[in-house]
């Protein structure tokens, strides 16, 4: 006797639909994270090399917010350390970038915290 099995792959595919849409979107939102992140740093690099030649606070915040466009840069944070003012040759100066990424995958948030605090700081060498 001969079974009908037309419906039997239509079932399988949609057992397994959400767990592949889950994981396309894991992927995506790791690939922005990492993205940010590889982002921040270059740009903490170079805003610390300003910083160690002795450009102010406010060309280095202008510097980050002209070459940042990952996101809004409304929402990234810049420390400079120290500051402008206690600065002086021989010291170091931190540059430090953080930048929140909100997840796109559902139920992420319920697991990790959201959004995701990416921070990047680079320190030079005062000239």
């Amino acid at each position: 006797m001969l079974k009908k099995e037309k419906g039997q792959s239509l079932v399988e595919f949609a057992l397994i639909l959400p767990i592949l849409l889950l994981l396309i979107c894991a992927t995506f939102d790791f690939g922005r994270v990492m993205y940010t992140y590889m982002h921040l740093h270059l740009i903490s690099q170079e805003t610390v090399r300003l910083g160690g030649l002795g450009d102010t606070d406010a060309t280095i915040t202008q510097y980050v917010q002209n070459h940042f466009h990952v996101g809004d840069v409304n929402l990234l944070k810049i420390q400079i350390s120290p500051s402008e003012s206690q600065r002086k040759s021989g010291d170091y100066i931190t540059v430090t970038l953080e930048y929140p990424v909100t997840y796109v995958t559902p139920f992420l948030s319920t697991i990790f915290p959201s959004p995701h605090r990416v921070i990047t700081d680079s320190t030079i060498r005062i000239e």
